[in-house]
């Protein structure tokens, strides 16, 4: 007995990182020379808006950096490694935008661990970079607010989050103000549309040009998170099949049940159809279509950037409004639709919603960027030609 104790205690020890636990302790990983500056080892933006990324990994055996949007688009570039153990690899000059890449390190995917601004998503993998000189760029203008609303969603049982983005200057007193609300992607976060679509930049640099109408925007999660449908337990293959319409009825209670009333009662704004939008991407451009085509007494703009439609995930309630023309056209004052030229992820749902809006003679402005795939070169230009359209 005197010996199984004195085994135990010694297990403990080492366990616990006593000295007897020393050799079982893994080795730290390497810290950059403390003497060399910060911006010699971390990716940056250069003066003539090329851009070098570097990564310090003095262990590793090959390190790439990946360029692109889509899996379609992707592009290895080899990095090379200096004496100090940080790999760079150069870019050419790059035009003004917002660009997505990660790191191949030994064949495991990184983010760049030198940098903050990585893309908000549900299973952080990619990190974005700014090349300034576009309309993404935060200019000195007037600036709206960007609100963080928590609340209890009586629809999902749950709390949730939406962010709003005000006009400068708003208070609330003045003439009640239209509402654009937007769904973001699948795989994405609510912060998605802020951090990455640049919707807050957008809105105040096109409202310093006078091109949009003040109004808010509302930024909810299109993920429920509720028990049947929660994203990570469904295979890509399954998600058109069972996940989207579950996930899309939670949400549509979730909208009309508490995000509007919710906004209806904190903000002075506008509850006529003509004065509410709804807009998405991808996943999200499947919600707006359900929730708008399902409640057309509530809403009176709608636009889909590349988004899931009926085509691969039916919906009762929208089929039967398309086969309503007459009652769609004198609904929408705008309907947009949006699809890259290339996309392989919903190409085939736009172009089956865009077959069945011509028959039915329902109007629709329709537009196909060139060359593009299911990214947000497409979506955030087509959102600031949307909301250009809005409320007018």
């Amino acid at each position: 007995m005197k010996t199984n104790i004195a085994c135990l205690t010694v297990l403990i020890a080492m366990l616990s990182g006593g000295a007897t636990g020393t050799a079982l302790a893994a080795p730290l990983p390497s810290t950059p020379d403390q003497t060399v500056p910060v911006s010699q080892y971390v990716t940056q933006v250069n003066a003539d808006k090329s851009i070098t990324f570097r990564l310090f990994a003095p262990h590793a055996k090959h390190v790439a950096v990946v360029t692109g949007a889509a899996a379609d688009s992707f592009v290895s570039h080899d990095m090379t490694k200096d004496e100090n153990g940080v790999w760079s690899w150069k870019s050419e000059i790059q035009k003004p935008n917002l660009y997505e890449y990660y790191f191949d390190v030994d064949g495991f995917r990184s983010v760049d661990t030198g940098s903050r601004f990585q893309k908000p998503q549900r299973q952080v993998n990619t990190s974005l970079i700014l090349v300034p000189g576009s309309i993404l760029d935060d200019r000195a203008v007037p600036h709206g607010d960007l609100l963080t609303i928590t609340y209890h969603s009586k629809a999902l049982t749950a709390e949730r989050r939406v962010y709003v983005w005000t006009p400068p200057g708003y208070d609330g007193k003045e003439e009640p103000l239209p509402v654009l609300y937007f769904y973001h992607g699948f795989g994405d976060t609510g912060l998605s549309a802020i951090d990455q679509g640049r919707l807050p930049q957008i809105m105040d640099n096109l409202l310093a040009e006078g091109k949009i109408k003040p109004m808010l925007v509302v930024v909810p999660d299109t993920e429920t998170d509720i028990a049947q449908a929660i994203a990570e337990n469904y295979p890509p293959k399954e998600r058109r099949k069972t996940f989207y319409p579950l996930n899309a009825k939670a949400a549509d209670r979730e909208l009309m049940e508490d995000i509007i009333p919710m906004i209806d009662t904190r903000f002075s704004v506008r509850k006529d159809a003509a004065g509410r939008a709804l807009a998405g991407l991808s996943q999200g451009g499947y919600q707006a279509l359900v929730s708008v085509m399902n409640h057309h007494e509530s809403f009176g703009w709608l636009a889909t950037f590349s988004g899931v439609t009926t085509t691969t995930v039916p919906d009762e309630g929208v089929t039967a409004r398309l086969n309503q023309p007459e009652a769609v056209n004198k609904q929408l004052h705008n309907f947009t639709v949006v699809v890259g030229e290339n996309d392989s992820v919903t190409g085939k749902d736009i172009a089956g919603l865009k077959s069945e809006l011509e028959k039915q003679g329902i109007r629709f402005d329709y537009k196909e960027y060139p060359g593009l795939n299911h990214e947000m070169d497409v979506w955030r230009p087509a959102y600031a030609e949307f909301v250009q359209k809005l409320f007018k």
